[in-house]
């Protein structure tokens, strides 16, 4: 029977066609319309899962040396032999189908990638095919690869259903398939990678917001935009928190990730609120021109939720915000090569590889820090100590 694998990905600042308003009524504790509890991107159970993973203790496995980085542990994990596809004697070559690179979160991922390969000698060669967000040509790509040799593949698939044909094709090949980051609508590959999910994402900034806004405070959803189902479910997971909260959600507002567009949007809801309470977004890219707008307007910064990149972790410090940061790790591209390693080796890996997913909290936002680094680099990537940092992410 098949699994579908839900898509999570982090969508960086896209440019769309158009925004829209979502308004909700009724007052304190409203909800809007747009994810409902019986929306198509609210599975209850997943919600529920989702939330739970978070308190769940990571495992790292008992043949690792040195001990498990975030990148090489795992919750709840269901175990899969490998045997079958054991490759003695090292001198591999990966291939690697890439989605894109077209937005900050992809570009500090795949850096990380390539320093995690240079970790292993017993990687030879590693082939890397950028299908530009193109399905068409990832589906090429994927295509390509059946001819060169390719020990193990590793894919992130540019949407979900459209690849998965391609993926099962490759998987009909007999190589050893890994997907991360999003998801194909199959069983097939051998694990599928990723953090704990969407509805935890939206989840950890709707229960910081419910914290530190007292009943009856104004807040103002910022998404990016409409239909990636990782964004809807991160909404979807805050609308549920926020539904009888006492929480006032007086907009939900797409930014298409534009900074100017954002801080018009706040602008304008602070004029016409009166005053802003809290700050809910589902992706951190334009949080600083957010707090922009409060600056510009002369109030105070309300209790914000943004990311884990350095502009606004800095901001946060400097301008002594309460604020969180719930994050999609970028260190979870280093999984990927130590997936391949470990199937080559036979040795078992889970079949849905599962990581955690930390948040920058007002606790440990300083450790997060890296004044050289630029500033949109994602301070998740787990890359602090690998030799070629910090130079291969600048």
């Amino acid at each position: 029977m098949r699994r579908k694998w839900f898509a999570v990905v982090l969508v960086g600042a896209l440019a769309t066609a158009g925004c829209s308003s979502d308004l909700p009524t009724g007052g304190p504790g409203a909800t809007t319309t747009s994810a409902r509890a019986d929306s198509e991107f609210f599975d209850r159970a997943e919600y529920e899962r989702q939330l739970a993973l978070r308190t769940a203790k990571p495992v790292g496995f008992a043949d690792a040396d040195p001990p498990a980085g975030p990148w090489e542990q795992v919750l709840d994990p269901e175990m899969v032999d490998t045997a079958r596809f054991a490759a003695p004697g090292g001198d591999h070559h990966l291939c690697f189908s890439n989605a894109s690179v077209d937005n900050p979160w992809r570009q500090v991922g795949v850096k990380t990638m390539r320093e995690e390969v240079k970790l292993h000698p017993e990687i030879t060669r590693f082939t890397v095919l950028d299908a530009e967000a193109k399905d068409d040509k990832q589906i090429s790509d994927i295509g390509s690869f059946a001819s060169q040799d390719c020990d193990a593949l590793i894919v992130s698939p540019n949407t979900t259903a459209t690849l998965t044909p391609a993926v099962e094709a490759a998987c009909a090949t007999g190589v050893p398939v890994i997907v991360f980051d999003r998801g194909v609508d199959s069983d097939c590959p051998v694990t599928f990678i990723h953090p704990i999910g969407g509805f935890a994402f939206g989840a950890d900034g709707a229960e910081f917001l419910k914290e530190e806004v007292e009943a009856g405070g104004k807040v103002l959803a910022l998404r990016i935009l409409p239909g990636v189902d990782v964004l809807e479910q991160r909404w979807a997971a805050a609308n549920e928190i926020f539904t009888g909260s006492g929480l006032d959600v007086v907009g939900v507002e797409f930014t298409d990730g534009d900074a100017a567009k954002t801080k018009s949007i706040v602008g304008d809801y602070l004029q016409r609120e009166g005053r802003i309470d809290g700050v809910w977004m589902d992706a951190g890219a334009t949080a600083v021109a957010a707090v922009e707008a409060f600056q510009d307007a002369g109030v105070p910064i309300p209790p914000f939720v943004g990311e884990d990149q350095q502009d606004f972790l800095r901001t946060w410090v400097a301008e002594g915000m309460t604020a969180v940061a719930p994050t999609y790790p970028t260190f979870q591209w280093r999984t990927p090569v130590i997936a391949a390693l470990r199937i080559l080796a036979g040795r078992e890996v889970p079949r849905e590889w599962v990581l955690p997913q930390p948040k920058v909290t007002q606790e440990n936002v300083r450790d997060y820090i890296a004044q050289d680094m630029p500033p949109l680099h994602y301070a998740m990537c787990g890359c602090e100590d690998m030799p070629g940092y910090p130079g291969s992410w600048k």
